[in-house]
């Protein structure tokens, strides 16, 4: 049995969570998906899916078994496309993933011109409030705005953020600066949450000690939304706390007045991850070195 043609197989039934479907896919009768499965599972000697009447599910083993075939199947495209290539000229489709308004503000740009230095080149820019495990999803790259925890995925710093408390001139007029992080208490917060968890912001203790301090101010605004959150803070509502990116222009042009800077924490980094270290194909390398230059460059990031 040709196992890298069985692991494709495997893949796809996973996907299209069906034998039939998978068989038109890839243009072979369902007999030859059905018997490819039980062949690979005799092999393993493991159950991979479960199958009923109306759908088919992976089971404990399965799931990370499609992990692996997928990994493999990507390094074998790339020993395929490095024969043909590739790894000199940029080709093929890019798959990135940001943070939603970062990728808005700060990647889209970036992927029109890229695309415009190579016509051979596709891209996709997929936006998530969220961490994207890139290898299970088969993204090639992904902009990660805070520490990294440990992992095998290559990273390129290109900058750094910190997070900035701030209202409009017409709030604080109304209703006074807090001087210090316990004062927030007394004020209106609009807060950017995805949860009713309490609010936890942390700070440095205004004492200049440098140690950290937890502040949980009552919120009776709550978004997911930054731009929601924002939106509030220029209408004069309340105060928001934002990453310093997407508060910079409205603070540059008055609308919104920065406040507890000195109580604020050491910023975070901004890095660029992905998962083929050394071995990274023409396409990561050229993104990569187009996209660290241009955000390198831009003050926002504050690079260091």
């Amino acid at each position: 049995m040709d196992r890298f043609n069985a692991m494709n197989i495997f893949v796809r039934v996973a996907e299209e969570q069906g034998f039939a479907a998978a068989a038109r896919s890839l243009n072979i009768s369902p007999a030859a998906v059905t018997r490819t499965i039980a062949q690979l599972e005799q092999i393993i000697g493991a159950r991979l899916l479960v199958r009923t009447t109306r759908s088919v599910t992976l089971t404990d083993a399965g799931v990370r078994y499609l992990a692996d075939c997928k990994r493999l199947l990507s390094d074998l495209k790339e020993v395929e496309a490095a024969a043909g290539g590739a790894y000199a000229k940029p080709s093929g489709m890019l798959t990135i993933t940001a943070p939603v308004q970062f990728g808005q503000m700060h990647v889209a740009p970036i992927v029109g011109q890229y695309l415009d230095a190579y016509p051979d080149m596709r891209a996709r820019l997929l936006l998530f409030d969220r961490i994207v495990n890139i290898v299970e999803e088969g993204i090639d790259l992904a902009v990660r705005i805070g520490e990294l925890a440990d992992s095998t995925l290559s990273a390129v710093r290109i900058g750094q953020v910190s997070q900035t408390v701030c209202a409009s001139p017409e709030y604080f007029a109304r209703h006074g600066m807090p001087k210090t992080p316990s004062d927030l208490a007394a004020h209106r917060i609009v807060a950017t949450t995805g949860s009713s968890a309490r609010l936890d912001w942390q700070f440095k203790s205004p004492d200049g000690s440098g140690r950290k301090i937890n502040v949980s101010p009552d919120a009776r605004w709550q978004t997911n939304s930054i731009e929601a959150a924002r939106n509030a803070a220029l209408d004069g509502w309340g105060i928001v706390r934002m990453l310093s990116y997407q508060a910079a222009p409205f603070i540059d042009d008055g609308r919104l007045v920065a406040v507890l800077e000195d109580c604020a924490l050491e910023p975070v980094p901004i890095h660029l991850v992905h998962p083929e270290g050394r071995n990274a194909p023409a396409k990561v390398r050229t993104f990569i070195d187009m996209a660290a230059e241009k955000l390198r460059a831009n003050p926002l990031f504050d690079f260091g």
